[in-house]
């Protein structure tokens, strides 16, 4: 693995700050990694962000196929030389924005869920997480790298501010893990903050699987839209327009007192607001919210 310091000099290239390009120094950080990702010669791997190909090019040594997403073209082209450098053939690269991709699509094409591994650009982690999540019945596991601050958002537990959104709908439809933790000096150009690896595994089924999820994870988005609102106001003034009354009774019929904040429910309580809630509707008001 050559330097990503050398490298980039050598093409004259620089790390796109509009892109979130960090890359990963050490081979040995890159290895551990792909050992953590537990790839088989039977599987396939979508990469986001393939870079300069760090961990690319030991996927590929592992799996049966490596589809490596990379938006920027300069490094694109750059990565395509270091792959046939390495003599590793089984690797595509889609030269597209991830958020793009039609993960469900390749999938289908391979006969097979994939696994999904990459460093994440800070600025558009929370959109790729909600496109996995949305994607997720095409993909088997994701070995994903965040900025640390967002792991933890992640993995939080309720009653408490690092808790949210994100928090609720992983841990709806996914067991977590962290695995990994790197530091920000493993990193060129030298990132802020450390970084964690957390292994997503997508679950068949959800432990309180909510009646219909579409509007599950809409009552989820209007209840922290307004975090610092109580529950009933919080609801009523959001894009969901249910209206004051109908938000008390949803709460009442949950059992969830209207007083209480969204960082303070769990997964649960969220999943049986949401089919009360749901349950009270109009039809008319249900059909605009899909």
């Amino acid at each position: 693995m050559t330097s990503p310091k050398v490298l980039l000099t050598a093409w004259q290239l620089r790390a796109k700050k509009r892109y979130g390009q960090n890359f990963l120094r050490h081979p040995s950080t890159a290895e551990q990694l792909v050992g953590l990702v537990r790839v088989t010669p039977e599987d396939v791997v979508l990469e986001i962000g393939a870079g300069l190909g760090a961990l690319t090019i030991p996927l590929a040594r592992s799996a049966r196929k490596v589809v490596a997403v990379e938006r920027d073209p300069d490094l694109a082209g750059l990565l395509k030389t270091e792959l046939l450098a390495a003599g590793t053939a089984e690797v595509v690269i889609l030269q597209q924005n991830i958020l793009d991709v039609d993960v469900s699509k390749i999938a289908s094409s391979e006969g097979q869920p994939l696994i999904v591994v990459g460093n994440l650009p800070y600025n558009i982690s929370s959109q790729i997480l909600i496109r996995l999540v949305a994607e997720r019945n095409s993909i088997s596991r994701a070995v994903l790298m965040f900025q640390k601050e967002l792991a933890d958002r992640i993995c939080a537990g309720p009653g408490g501010k690092t808790y949210g959104r994100l928090s609720v709908l992983i841990q709806y439809c996914a067991q977590i893990e962290k695995i990994l933790q790197v530091k920000a000096a493993d990193f060129f150009p030298k990132p802020k903050v450390d970084a964690t690896v957390l292994r997503l595994t997508f679950l068949h089924t959800p432990e309180f699987p909510a009646g219909d999820e579409t509007f599950f994870f809409k009552v989820v988005q209007a209840a922290f839209s307004q975090r610092r609102k109580m529950l009933k106001n919080a609801l009523s003034g959001s894009f969901l327009k249910v209206g004051a009354t109908l938000a008390r009774n949803a709460l009442a019929d949950a059992d969830i007192d209207p007083s209480r904040r969204a960082e303070t429910l769990s997964v649960q309580e969220f999943v049986r607001l949401s089919d009360h809630l749901q349950s009270l509707l109009p039809r008319n008001q249900k059909d605009g919210l899909r």
